[in-house]
């Protein structure tokens, strides 16, 4: 269910999306507020689930590593439980994101993986030898871009 959001609220969370080791009194400076105040609201927002956590954003491909999208069809028989499919893919090693999609696929998986060794073991191992799922298409990232805008 969305939680409504104040402009204040969403100027903090926008300005955590764009670096979240902004530290709270300069985040406070920015948003003209007191740091004590600007520190509870961040707190409910990650209390409330609004803001998931703070993480490295890591340039994968500076390490040697390579990433993939891979499109995920499930069997029809296997459909009642989509949800608890994607949590189990989440928790497998090298899966940066589970999206739950509409299309001709019902998962896209974005993953990292050391070589194309490394890529096929996933595809392998935790995708074609679930007996749930009925098709992948593998497309490797050439460059990732993120974005820079929060929707906010």
């Amino acid at each position: 269910m969305p939680l409504h959001l104040d402009d204040i609220d969403r100027q903090i969370v926008a300005a955590l999306v764009d670096n979240g080791r902004l530290p709270n009194n300069v985040l406070a400076e920015r948003l003209g507020i007191a740091a004590s105040t600007c520190l509870a609201r961040t707190r409910a927002l990650v209390d409330r689930g609004v803001i998931r956590g703070f993480h490295a954003d890591v340039n994968y491909p500076r390490l040697g590593d390579l990433q993939a999208v891979i499109s995920v069809r499930v069997r029809p028989n296997a459909r009642p439980s989509l949800s608890e499919l994607g949590r189990r893919l989440a928790r497998e090693q090298g899966v940066l994101s589970v999206f739950f999609v509409a299309g001709a696929f019902d998962f896209m998986i974005h993953v990292v993986a050391r070589d194309t060794e490394g890529l096929r073991e996933f595809v392998v191992h935790a995708l074609s030898a679930n007996a749930e799922i009925e098709s992948t298409q593998t497309s490797l990232v050439f460059e990732h871009i993120p974005g820079t805008a929060a929707w906010i």
